[in-house]
């Protein structure tokens, strides 16, 4: 168990952050999985610009990498495309 004032403070802090990365990241995973499901074209292009800017934030606070982001616009925009 931690000694310091600083030390508690840092796990009460970390649990919270961690805590709404995981809010954060399931709220972008469920939003990518509805735009591959979207059927029609115009669903799919009036979602992937949202869906594109929850992945820059994700990749932009370290949640995910950002070539992991990267690779999830592309593969996005590929199959946005290709409807």
């Amino acid at each position: 168990m931690a000694n310091h004032k600083s030390a508690l403070k840092r796990i009460r802090s970390n649990e919270s952050k961690k805590l709404r990365n995981k809010y954060q990241h399931k709220t972008t995973r469920n939003a990518i999985k509805k735009l591959r499901d979207a059927s029609s074209k115009d669903e799919a292009t009036t979602l992937y610009p949202a869906v594109a800017s929850m992945i820059d934030k994700l990749a932009k606070r370290n949640i995910i990498h950002d070539n992991k982001a990267a690779n999830l616009k592309s593969k996005l925009a590929k199959h946005v495309a290709a409807l």
